[in-house]
């Protein structure tokens, strides 16, 4: 790191911390939990200058990429600087058509560019890509709910990149391999975990402290004149290869195919590649389902078919729970008491709720291969795949 990058960075972990978790106590302890506005001013006034003259000094330094590493972690650091301005409404994207913060939005323009990715902070940034030191990851609080969110969360994603990996490593040996029956054991319990720690949080994460003092880091912010929407824990190619090499989920189904471009720049370059990859693989049910006429007497064939459709039904219970319960008990519920003023800006993706709860449950059931008839579902499909085995 250069000089400059490592002050910016001491301080993201030091000050910056402290005095955001100094605000979400003041927050925290008023009656209408969800005003910021004329509180803790003072506070706010220093983060905002004390992050100006780091974010200067970057920008006139011109050229901070000392490799992909570095250059990505100072995105972030910038990133988490500008969500805190927007969660303390220091900046609104409704009130302006382009960011106040200049000097921060061209050196994002400036780094997210030259990496391929957005000029803001994305779920890597707190999680797979978090780097930390003397134990201690980034974080925008010291706030011990937020530190269990960011650790069951980056937990239940390294777990769905297992489960991707499993099932990417079948596709060069087809279904018929005898080794792929472990690997489908293999992403099935890479699955099983994801839920596993979903659990944990529903048993262990506090909601009132998690709906107000942890997502509203989270929304959305302008870098130069763009809206960028808010990190969504689903920023990562993982998930998404799953539900392709299974054949829950179709590339060509323009629903889901929005999904991936809206998503893209969201993630990682690596994994950007990654899923383009996947994208042009055969979905294993597609290849079981042509295997089904000719081998559906054979064991290697209904031993794969019941490995596989394990796998999809571990995926599904996941989809189900991380809606059915994370969603509904941190978001959806708690977002019934806020005052109407509050609602306009609640969710982290930019629509209204209803719209965003909709959307989540569409996709919930496309991974759940619900019986549907309004959404292309792989229901039948599963169908037919169990019949032949049955």
């Amino acid at each position: 790191m250069t000089a400059n990058v490592d002050a910016f960075d001491a301080w993201i972990r030091s000050s910056f911390v402290e005095m955001n978790t100094e605000l979400e106590e003041l927050y925290f302890g008023q009656e209408d939990r969800a005003n910021v506005e004329g509180v803790g001013d003072a506070i706010k006034a220093q983060l905002r200058d004390e992050g100006r003259k780091f974010v200067r000094a970057l920008m006139i330094e011109g050229n901070t990429d000392e490799g992909f590493d570095c250059a990505f972690g100072l995105l972030g650091d910038l990133g988490l600087y500008l969500a805190a301005l927007r969660r303390h409404e220091l900046t609104n994207p409704a009130r302006e058509k382009k960011s106040p913060f200049h000097e921060a939005s061209a050196l994002g323009l400036h780094i997210g560019a030259s990496l391929g990715v957005a000029p803001r902070f994305a779920t890597s940034h707190l999680s797979t890509h978090n780097f930390a030191i003397d134990g201690k990851p980034k974080s925008f609080t010291s706030l011990k709910d937020e530190y269990l969110f960011l650790d069951l969360n980056t937990r239940g994603i390294f777990s769905y990149k297992r489960a991707a990996d499993a099932l990417m490593r079948i596709a060069p040996l087809g279904v018929s391999h005898p080794v792929a029956l472990m690997l489908f054991e293999d992403a099935k319990c890479a699955l099983d975990d994801v839920s596993r720690y979903d659990d944990a949080l529903f048993d262990q994460l506090d909601t009132d402290r998690f709906f107000y003092c942890v997502r509203p880091y989270y929304k959305p912010y302008r870098v130069g004149r763009q809206e960028y929407r808010g990190a969504n824990a689903g920023d990562f190619s993982g998930i998404n290869e799953i539900d392709l090499l299974l054949g829950l989920c179709r590339a060509n189904d323009p629903y889901y195919a929005q999904l991936l471009v809206d998503k893209m720049l969201f993630m990682m370059p690596a994994d950007q590649a990654s899923l383009r990859d996947c994208m042009r693989r055969k979905p294993l049910l597609d290849e079981l389902l042509d295997a089904r006429e000719k081998h559906s007497g054979e064991r290697w064939f209904k031993d794969a078919a019941r490995a596989f459709l394990a796998v999809c039904d571990a995926h599904g219970a996941a989809a189900a729970r991380h809606h059915d319960r994370l969603v509904a008990r941190f978001i959806d519920k708690p977002s019934k008491s806020l005052e109407t003023r509050h609602l306009e800006q609640l969710t982290a993706s930019g629509p209204p709720l209803p719209v965003l709860l909709n959307a989540l449950a569409i996709l919930r059931d496309l991974r759940m291969a619900a019986n549907r008839s309004d959404i292309p579902t792989a229901y039948a499909r599963l169908q037919e795949l169990r019949a032949a085995i049955d």
